[in-house]
């Protein structure tokens, strides 16, 4: 190939296909957006969904999915897509999308996961997986630390080391490691003062030389820097959308002119064709879709993610019962989140279509047009709700307030919504509400409801999904993959998410983020994390952990016994976290560790089991740049949610990392007597102190007294030693300790 072909390689033909050595008889393929279904654009091409797509069936997005908490699903779910990319020949899948829910305001957190990046990184790598079982490649995105909308594409993420590797990068490198994507997307924001697709140590050092990842780094469409060298020395190999004619020049001319060596382009060519090659040679044009099998599993994907969020025995309901759809959404449901990801329906299946054959009436209580009650309206909701034995409220949050490319304001919905709500709830005693968004909500009406189901954002079959649970057709086993907090205010991301006027967004909260903030301060919550009813109730006992001690290197078996205590059969998520009490390290007070969905017959029990290895007690130590495990006692803890912990048992953890301390006349008592060394000198000199002699009428050597002296300063000690420090004595410590 000429350098001007290598060069042309490096960005794409069009909006949505690569560049080919077509001569070379390599002919062009296509890529299309598409983590919740295909969005492949023929003509008039768009990244933010404005023009129309080929029909396609719509799956329930991200946030609705992760609330499975199912890898199987996740999996199936891939094979499905991979399946259809196939029919479609599409040659890559621009997803899944994969950043931490820093902020319920985030515009796009109906595409992303979790606020955990273990539940994301489990399930993400299981779609993964699916999708490639069919030899279609997927684009993990969007690499790294992109958890706004507002300024993406010119933010800076400032966030530390260690946060970035247990919250932000945590999720990519188990995806990375457990399934090999072909392809991974780099963001748009800059991080700690780089831009994504200059950044070397993310692009190169990190995911390549450290996780092995070794397919193509491909641009977020338009993410591309002006130094288009710089970026593809840093690691990012494509740049999206084409064609930059002046951005391949200058690959061109850096290796003319001798600033970039074309082994640089060599190895960023060779990876865009090992991907392009892996696709045609395995390409199967003649498979067909068939759509109303795949609506029938986007029905059942949507039922197994919902959340009942609050029964107080009102569901499920009965078919012979008269029941008021109340809300424009049982008519036109919001199923799909806006942007890029938005998918041309194969159909839509409403509530109100799906219950054509049940005792149902309806009103529309409010426009979707507009945010504005209409009492006319609101009043006929009321008339209709009266009318029935039980109203169900359709309500939830308008594309105008939700989408990619801007975040939202608030929590609340709609005031039309709330207002709905809050008018049928005093006139129909029997009221269920049904909320259709893509992340969470403020409920100010909760406690005047008699049932919550969180529908999310539930794909092209949420209609006929969400009457399969309200009727108990399928039982709820929705988890909650993101907290509720009860106030924005609340969310320890809340004082700093948008930024300041250099366009710096701080992410001071460090490690804690979502349910490791609000457990650690004990902050009451709307609904907690991994929180979900069903119409059974479920049991554990009976932990048991395969040893009371052991290394860092060694792996520990957990077991717990669940039953099914109730009348029907179910799915419990079975919840695994670790948390260290006594720990010297500023650490979250429990992390979710492992998980399990199981089914269970009325009276079933079954023993659920775990294997823990050094990451379930590690955090990231930045002297080291590695992880580490703290010795000391660890709680493992089986649990139904972050707040509602069923059984615990306790392993002694020790760390086989021999950490270099470095000992100074500043390191403290405390420090020092880490050492056996220290403990022998320092101790005869802490018993020497004037301090240790204090008779009881002082202040003694109580427990106040002992820690001040734990405290010291090594300096300080020998300052309070007096004549009973011999001279020199604080350098010769400090020689044998750092010998």
């Amino acid at each position: 190939m000429t350098l001007e072909e290598k060069a042309a390689l490096c960005s794409g033909k069009d909006f949505w296909h690569l560049e080919t050595p077509e001569r070379l008889g390599i002919p062009s393929v296509m890529v299309s957006d598409g983590p919740c279904g295909i969005r492949k654009q023929a003509d008039a091409a768009d990244h933010l969904g404005l023009n129309a797509s080929v029909p396609a069936t719509s799956y329930p997005t991200g946030s609705c999915m992760a609330c499975s908490f199912d890898r199987d699903l996740f999996r199936e779910s891939g094979e499905t897509l991979g399946h259809a990319c196939q029919a479609e020949e599409l040659a890559v899948l621009l997803g899944p999308a994969v950043n931490i829910k820093r902020s319920p305001l985030c515009g796009r957190n109906f595409e992303y996961l979790s606020e955990d990046p273990y539940l994301t990184g489990e399930l993400a790598k299981n779609y993964i997986n699916g999708v490639q079982s069919q030899n279609i490649g997927v684009s993990l995105k969007h690499y790294a630390a992109n958890s706004q909308e507002y300024n993406r594409m010119s933010s800076d993420s400032v966030v530390d080391e260690r946060t970035l590797r247990e919250i932000y990068l945590a999720g990519f490198e188990t995806a990375v490691k457990g399934s090999k994507p072909w392809t991974i997307m780099c963001s748009y924001n800059r991080i700690n003062g780089t831009f994504a697709a200059e950044n070397k140590r993310l692009l190169t050092d990190i995911l390549r030389d450290e996780w092995g990842f070794d397919g193509y780094v491909v641009s977020d469409w338009g993410a591309t820097t002006a130094d288009r060298v710089k970026c593809l020395e840093a690691g990012m190999d494509l740049e999206m959308p084409g064609k930059n004619a002046a951005n391949d020049k200058q690959l061109v001319e850096a290796v003319k002119n001798g600033t970039m060596d074309e082994s640089v382009l060599d190895t960023a060519v060779e990876r865009i064709l090992s991907v392009t090659l892996k696709y045609l040679d395995n390409r199967k044009p003649e498979t067909v879709i068939d759509f109303e099998a795949d609506h029938e599993k986007a029905r059942k994907i949507a039922a197994e993610s919902m959340v009942l969020l609050k029964n107080d025995g009102i569901l499920p309901l009965k078919r012979e019962q008269k029941i008021a759809f109340v809300g424009k959404f049982a008519e036109a449901p919001r199923f799909q989140g806006g942007g890029s990801s938005h998918v041309n329906s194969y159909k839509v299946t409403s509530a109100l279509e799906a219950a054509k054959d049940l005792r149902v009436t309806y009103a529309p209580g409010y426009a979707i047009e507009t945010a504005e009650p209409d009492d006319a309206m609101i009043a006929e909701a009321v008339e209709t709700a009266k009318n029935a034995d039980v109203a169900v409220v359709f309500v939830g949050i308008t594309d105008a307030m939700e989408s990619e490319g801007f975040d939202r304001k608030s929590l609340s919905m709609p005031k039309n919504h709330e207002a709905l709500v809050e008018a049928v709830a005093k006139a129909q005693k029997n009221t269920v509400v049904v909320v259709m968004c893509g992340g969470c909500i403020t409920m100010p009406w909760l406690d005047d409801v008699r049932g919550v189901l969180y529908a999310y954002l539930g794909g092209e079959a949420v209609g006929a999904a969400t009457l399969d649970l309200l009727f108990g057709d399928v039982n709820p086993s929705g988890k909650l993959a993101e907290t509720f907090p009860r106030r924005l205010e609340d969310n320890p991301s809340y004082l700093y998410y948008f930024g300041d006027e250099q366009n710096k967004t701080e992410y001071r909260e460090g490690v804690f983020v979502g349910y490791r903030y609000y457990d650690k301060k004990n902050l009451d919550v709307l609904f907690p994390f991994g929180y979900g009813l069903s119409y059974t109730t479920f049991e554990y006992s009976d932990l048991t952990v395969d040893k009371t001690a052991m290394q860092d290197t060694d792996t520990l078996t957990v077991s717990v016994k669940v039953k099914n205590t109730g009348a029907v059969k179910g799915k419990e998520v079975v919840q695994l976290y670790v948390g260290m009490p006594k720990s010297r390290t500023i650490r979250p007070d429990k992390e979710l560790r492992g998980f399990e969905k199981i089914e269970l017959e009325p009276g079933e029990e079954k023993t659920v089991s775990f294997t823990l290895s050094k990451r379930a007690f590690a955090y990231y130590r930045t002297d080291i740049s590695d992880w580490c495990v703290e010795s000391g006692e660890y709680v493992i803890m089986a649990a139904k949610s972050s707040r509602d912990i069923a059984c615990t048992a306790t392993v002694q953890v020790e760390s086989t990392t021999a950490i270099k301390r470095v000992y100074t006349m500043n390191s403290t008592v405390e420090e020092i007597m880490e050492s056996p060394v220290g403990r022998e000198i320092v101790g005869k000199m802490m018993a020497a102190s004037p301090l240790a002699q204090m008779d009881d009428d002082g202040l003694g050597m109580g427990e106040g007294m002992e820690r001040m002296m734990m405290e010291m300063p090594l300096r300080a000690l020998i300052s309070f030693g007096g004549d009973s420090v011999p001279e020199g004595m604080g350098e010769m410590l400090l020689q044998q300790l750092n010998a």
